[in-house]
């Protein structure tokens, strides 16, 4: 049986079928990664799919060929995070379409919910669009610097000084 680092050898030489028996050899350990951050068989199964393929093209890239398990499993994990960052930003968006539109499952929007959205418009504009990169579209504190151009810092401060102003709002309307 030869190593993992003979197999990378091989498929960067040109046997397309070594990639496949790295496949066999490290499916069951990838798909436990996906599964344990995604919690969803199917999703898990897609997710660690991704992974092959991206290994697969980036292979060229692996410094050590016997770091192969860790080194897809790392790149499975990555993705898993992300389809479960897209679902949940498909849900926020789901949600937020539908407070938006004044619906709910009995046709009227939950007055919090309603409290909430209000409070969040009144925020001052360079707060609210932090507030919604994080709280809706489900993005760190790093990723909305990059969107913004903004210093992390800067962003930690304004979402802090928000959810402040936010709860004391929301305290001072439901008294």
């Amino acid at each position: 049986m030869k190593s993992d680092s003979e197999l990378v050898k091989a498929f960067l030489a040109g046997d397309r079928q070594a990639y496949g028996r790295l496949f066999e050899r490290h499916e069951r350990s990838v798909l436990a990664v996906t599964m344990s951050v995604l919690g969803n068989r199917d999703a898990a199964q897609d997710a660690a799919q991704d992974a092959f393929v991206k290994g697969y093209r980036k292979l060229d890239g692996l410094r050590r060929g016997a770091a192969f398990g860790s080194w897809i499993r790392r790149i499975a994990r990555r993705e898993a995070i992300q389809m479960g960052r897209r679902s949940r930003h498909r849900q926020n968006v789901e949600r937020l379409a539908t407070q938006a539109s004044g619906a709910s499952n009995d046709g009227s929007i939950d007055e919090a919910n309603r409290r909430l959205l209000d409070a969040v418009m009144r925020l001052p504009k360079h707060e609210r669009a932090v507030v919604m990169l994080h709280y809706f579209d489900d993005h760190p504190a790093k990723r909305i610097s990059e969107i913004t151009g903004q210093r992390v810092g800067t962003v930690t401060v304004r979402l802090s000084r928000a959810r402040a102003r936010l709860q004391k709002w929301l305290k001072e309307s439901s008294t």
